[in-house]
């Protein structure tokens, strides 16, 4: 098994050819809109466990990684009034850079007859629309694969075992069967792809750092969940 990681929503970077779009935007950018609190840090520590890795720190509301070029969330309502050369540059540049180097790791190494583990790092925010959201750690995936869920019953298992106190939720605060980046990467990969979202909850977050602590345990848990 080869473990790929990677972190769509890492920062809230705009380049300077874009930066008129988000001029009075500064504030919303530091916020869950503009990026996932706290993901990026938790990618880093656990890098080392990968065999291959890709992180973002482009802002979402720039262009969404984590979308299908079709979805109505591409470009977010800031982003909407470029041009549409603008957004090819984007999309070219940014969005198929990305994701095609991702396509041609999975290609190569399925065609080696090895499985991969591809696990996407974010953070959700603790309430959305006045409603709380009730866990600590969400696995998100297709409960119609049976790898995914074998994967990620394994891995609340180990997270239990590193910390029986967090409260370890599928397919929760999102749907795992939602447009994104790995439900697109199962329609072409039908066969040893195991695509997971690990989304954890923004409230352990302090200054875009997740704690050393739940790091260190998180790290232990996936370490123990994947074969080499």
């Amino acid at each position: 098994m080869k473990l790929l990681l990677t972190c769509e929503h890492g920062g809230a970077n705009i380049p300077k050819r874009f930066a008129s779009a988000f001029i009075n935007e500064k504030t919303t950018l530091q916020t869950h809109r503009g990026f996932d609190i706290g993901a990026l840090d938790l990618f880093k520590y656990l890098k080392p466990l990968a065999d291959f890795t890709n992180y973002s720190e482009t802002s979402r509301l720039l262009i969404e990684l984590n979308r299908s070029l079709h979805h109505k969330n591409l470009f977010s309502e800031y982003a909407k009034t470029l041009s549409n050369s603008d957004k090819e540059y984007l999309i070219t540049s940014y969005y198929k850079v990305y994701r095609n180097a991702l396509e041609q790791y999975i290609s190569k190494e399925i065609n080696k007859e090895n499985t991969v583990i591809h696990l996407a790092i974010h953070s959700f925010t603790p309430v959305l629309k006045g409603e709380q959201r009730t866990c600590d750690i969400g696995l998100l995936y297709d409960t119609e694969r049976a790898e995914e869920s074998k994967f990620c019953k394994t891995f609340k298992s180990n997270l239990h075992l590193e910390n029986p106190r967090l409260k370890t939720r599928f397919n929760y605060p999102y749907l795992g069967k939602a447009d994104g980046l790995t439900t697109y990467l199962r329609k072409q990969h039908p066969l040893n792809y195991i695509g997971i979202e690990l989304e954890v909850n923004q409230k352990f977050a302090s200054q875009n750092m997740m704690p050393s602590l739940l790091k260190h345990q998180i790290y232990g848990a996936l370490k123990a969940s994947i074969i080499k």
